[in-house]
Order: structure tokens, then C-alpha cells, then sequence
């Protein structure tokens, strides 16, 4: 998906109202009722009371500034590597590369589930060990993010059975293996420097974009800098923040699930804006257990074509 250029100033931002689903709440159809009213309205929703403590929270935000914190040396020895493992320095992403006039102003550190090289599964795109900073460097980083890794696989599972009961699924329907059961599901640790970004000079914390995968789950800190737009072809565009709620994920369908939805559900266009002050995040992801990924290349870009086992869309339909 792309951001169409606009010409002249931006109309005013607003800040978006959306839902607000309850992990602990025992009434499952309320929870389903609000998760289907966001994936039809706008594909974005907070999710709370997910069983990750505010305190283990504060801790991975801890760690993560460490990492970002250390000298660029340091951080270009884990370097982002084939199986996007590693960090990834500031400008080296470009979202929205019709808009933008050069990369966004982050900097980031990809976590995968880890696959031994020994193991025949690793020689898939994404699948592979992760690159870990020097335990003399920052001790105990690795073991951090690590269990915050699997905690929000956890999280991730249990959004995604509201979702199959939304689309009258069954409630384990993603659970199974040849869907979620092993799924790719990736961390990306975030840090977006203390600048202004202006679209009307193509200059962005983050480009334009939607998310490729099945759904991302997104903490922040309190610095505003989310925006969704819910008609991308719109003219001109509307773009509303997300508000940061301590403690709670902000959750967003990708593509994936939207084509699986027979795009009944939305994946939407958001961007992320400098304020002028530094902003951190975290952002695990996760994609389908795929049964073929095919890598292309196409004007020297790799692309990756996920092909999963089985169709949501098909299922739907019949």
C-alpha cells in the first residue's frame, strides 16, 4: 500500500477513537463483538490486561534503551543480517519511498524464534539463530528479551482465537499447526530520534505503510507519534494519532489477514511522526506457519511471498 502524495498544507490531525478489548473480561462476546467492530472500522485496537506485568514492561523498555544507547561501533557489530536478525541504524528503512526523501528516522533490533543452524528448518527465509550483543556488554539483555519474546507469542495467540471466533471460526482454528501453530513471529525493538518530521518535505519517523504479516502487537512509550488513516484513497488523506495507553498493546491487522478475511477485516495505512523527542517501542509480529516462501527479486529488492497452508478466505466462503 502507498501514501499518495498531497499537495498543499495537511487538513488538521485528530486523534482516533477505537476499541479497547479486555483479555481477563469472562463475557467472550462482548470481547469478540468490540474485536470485530475494529477490524471492520479501522484494523486497530488496544488490548489489555494481557498478563504481561507493567513491571517485566519497564524492564524490556530498559533494556532496550541500553541497547540503543551503546556507540554505533558496538551496535554495527550485530549488524542485521540475511535472516533479519540483528540491528538495523538509523535511516536504513524506507516505508514510503514515493513520499519520503531519505529513510525513517529510527533506529532498530529484530528478534526471531530461534533456529539452530544445525537445524534443516534454519536454511528458510527467517528462520535462523539470533544475533545477540556480548553478555559482557550488556548482561542479562539477551534473557530480557528472550521471555519477552515468548510472552508475547502468548499474547499474540490469544488475540488471534477472539479473531477466529470474529470470523466464526472456531476458536482454536489458529492454533492448529499448519496456521499458527509454529508461527514466524518476530520482535522488533524501536528507537526514533528526537527529530520533527514535516510530510509536506517527505521527512518521517516512519514512512506510510501497512503491515504485511497477520496482526503486530505495539508498546510505547508515552510519546505520541502514531497516526492511522482509514481511507487511504482519500483526498486528501485523514490522519489520526493513536494515543499511548500505559500497560496496554496497540494492536493492527496486516495484510495477510486481510486477504485471508476476503478483505471483510482491514489492514490500514499508518505512519509515525516526529515530535522532537526520542521515542521508543516494541513490536512483535507474527506471520502464518507457511508451507513455501518463495524469495524474489525484483529490481534488485528481495521480495518474499508467503504461500500458507490454508486458506481463511476459502473456508469463509464455503
Amino acid at each position: 500500500m502507498e501514501n499518495q502524495k498531497q499537495s498543499g498544507p495537511e487538513p488538521p490531525i485528530k486523534v482516533s477513537t477505537i476499541n479497547c478489548i479486555d483479555l481477563s473480561n469472562p463475557d467472550i462476546g462482548e470481547s469478540v463483538a468490540l474485536l470485530k467492530q475494529a477490524c471492520l472500522d479501522c484494523g486497530f485496537f488496544y488490548v489489555v490486561n494481557h498478563g504481561i506485568s507493567q513491571e517485566f514492561m519497564a524492564e524490556v523498555f530498559a533494556q532496550s534503551k541500553k541497547f540503543f544507547y551503546l556507540p554505533l561501533n558496538e551496535k554495527l557489530k550485530v549488524l542485521r543480517n540475511e535472516k533479519h536478525r540483528g540491528y538495523t541504524p538509523m535511516f536504513d528503512e524506507v516505508l514510503d519511498p514515493d513520499n519520503q526523501v531519505h529513510g525513517d528516522y529510527k533506529e532498530g533490533y529484530y528478534i526471531g524464534v530461534d533456529v539452530p543452524e544445525n537445524d534443516p528448518e534454519s536454511e528458510k527465509p527467517f528462520n535462523g539463530p539470533n544475533v545477540w550483543p556480548a553478555d559482557g556488554v550488556l548482561p542479562g539483555w539477551r534473557q530480557t528479551m528472550e521471555k519477552f519474546h515468548h510472552e508475547a507469542l502468548e499474547v499474540g495467540k490469544a488475540v488471534s482465537r477472539i479473531i477466529a471466533l470474529a470470523l466464526d471460526l472456531e476458536v482454536d482454528f489458529f492454533d492448529k499447526p499448519e496456521v499458527l501453530g509454529k508461527p514466524i513471529a518476530t520482535l522488533r525493538l524501536l528507537h526514533y530520534e528526537d527529530q520533527f518530521s514535516d510530510p509536506a518535505k517527505g521527512i518521517y519517523g516512519a514512512g506510510a505503510h501497512s503491515d504485511f504479516g497477520f496482526i503486530t502487537l505495539l508498546a510505547t512509550d508515552d510519546v505520541m507519534g502514531l497516526q492511522i488513516c482509514k481511507d487511504k484513497d482519500a483526498k486528501p488523506q485523514i490522519w489520526e494519532y493513536v494515543t499511548p495507553i500505559k500497560g496496554a498493546f496497540i494492536v493492527n491487522l496486516g495484510d495477510m489477514l486481510e486477504r485471508w478475511s476476503n478483505c471483510m477485516f482491514k489492514s490500514t495505512l499508518h505512519r509515525v511522526l516526529g515530535n522532537g523527542q526520542d521515542r521508543y517501542s516494541v513490536r512483535p509480529f507474527f506471520f502464518n506457519n507457511p508451507r513455501k516462501i518463495l524469495l524474489i527479486s525484483v529490481q534488485g529488492i528481495e521480495i518474499y511471498i508467503i504461500m500458507s497452508y490454508i486458506s481463511i478466505k476459502e473456508k469463509i466462503m464455503h
